[in-house]
C-alpha cells in the first residue's frame, strides 16, 4: 500500500495516476474523493455527512454518519490490500493525527508507504482557481493543515516539483524504478 496525503490540490490525483504507469504491477488509485463520490447526496450537505464541499469558507465539517461510514471505508480497502491488491490511497488527513492512527490500525500488519504531499498554500489555490469545480479557500486551508503531526516515510513538494518527478521518487522508494 501507498498512502499519499495532503490538501485539496496538492496533486495526490496526477501523482497517483503516474504511479500507476511507472509501478510494474496494477496498482488501484482510491482516494476521499472517491468515498465522498459514494455518499447519497443527502450526507454531502453537512449535518450527519460531509459539509463543506459547495461552498463556504473551504472549511470542511465532518458528521457522525460520514465518520462512520469513512471508518468502514478505511477499513473494506484494509481488506482489499489483504486480498492481494495493490492500492494507493490518496487521502485528506482532515483530523490530522487521528485520521493516520484510523488507518494504521485497519493497515496493521500490511506493508506500507506513508507519504507527504506537500504543496505550497499559494500554488494549490491558485490550481483550485483554475480547475474550477473546488470551493475556494479549501486548498489554502488545507496545504499545512493536513500535516500537522502527521509521521511520514517519504515526504514530496508537487509545488517544486512536477506529479512527474514526485511519481518517480515515491517508485524508487518502493524499488520500482
Amino acid at each position: 500500500m501507498i498512502v499519499l496525503n495532503g490538501g485539496s490540490s496538492s496533486g495526490k490525483s496526477s501523482i497517483a495516476r503516474r504511479l500507476q504507469e511507472l509501478l510494474p504491477e496494477p496498482w488501484l488509485h482510491l482516494g476521499a474523493d472517491t468515498m465522498v463520490d459514494a455518499l447519497p447526496p443527502a450526507l454531502r450537505d453537512g449535518g450527519e455527512g460531509i459539509g463543506g464541499l459547495d461552498g463556504g469558507d473551504g472549511t470542511v465539517e465532518v458528521g457522525t454518519a460520514f465518520a462512520r461510514l469513512d471508518a468502514a471505508w478505511t477499513i473494506g480497502v484494509a481488506a482489499m490490500a489483504r486480498a492481494g491488491a495493490r492500492i494507493l490511497v490518496d487521502e485528506v488527513f482532515l483530523g490530522t493525527t487521528a485520521s493516520q492512527a484510523r488507518w494504521r490500525a485497519a493497515l496493521e500488519g500490511l506493508d506500507v508507504l506513508w507519504v507527504g504531499v506537500r504543496c505550497d498554500p499559494a500554488v494549490a489555490a491558485a490550481r483550485e482557481a483554475a480547475r474550477g469545480d473546488r470551493v475556494a479557500g479549501m486548498a489554502a486551508a488545507q496545504a499545512e493543515a493536513v500535516h500537522a503531526g502527521v509521521a511520514y516515510d517519504l515526504v514530496v513538494d508537487n509545488s517544486r516539483a512536477s506529479a512527474e518527478e514526485c511519481a518517480r521518487t515515491i517508485a524508487a522508494r518502493v524499488g520500482a524504478a
